[in-house]
């Protein structure tokens, strides 16, 4: 488990679909699965994951029924926000990104 999926844990769900329970201890990555960046019984790269509670990671495996109104495409959405608010949360915490930089290269 890499430390981008630990820093998961006790964190807010912030996939955010009808009847998330808020996360917390239930808090997870939930890779976003993208041609290119995964295959079959390969997981995407750690950074495109979204801090995601059961009930939500639930609904975007399938495992539960899509909530009412909500096509495959609208949770595919909410999940992908999800991810970006993830690393917006992450450049926060873990200062990802040098905000001293002009440009928008990674922090070596």
């Amino acid at each position: 488990m890499s430390k981008l999926t630990q820093a998961a844990r006790g964190q807010p769900c912030l996939v955010r679909l009808p009847g998330c329970d808020g996360g917390g201890e239930t808090t997870v990555a939930a890779h976003y699965r993208l041609a290119g960046l995964c295959g079959v019984g390969l997981k995407p790269v750690d950074l495109v994951a979204a801090w995601c509670c059961h009930s939500c990671h639930d609904v975007i495996d399938g495992r539960k029924p899509a909530p009412t109104g909500y096509s495959r495409e609208s949770i595919r959405l909410a999940h992908a926000e999800g991810v970006m608010r993830t690393i917006a949360e992450l450049q926060k915490a873990m200062k990802l990104l040098d905000s001293s930089a002009k440009s928008a290269k990674l922090a070596l």
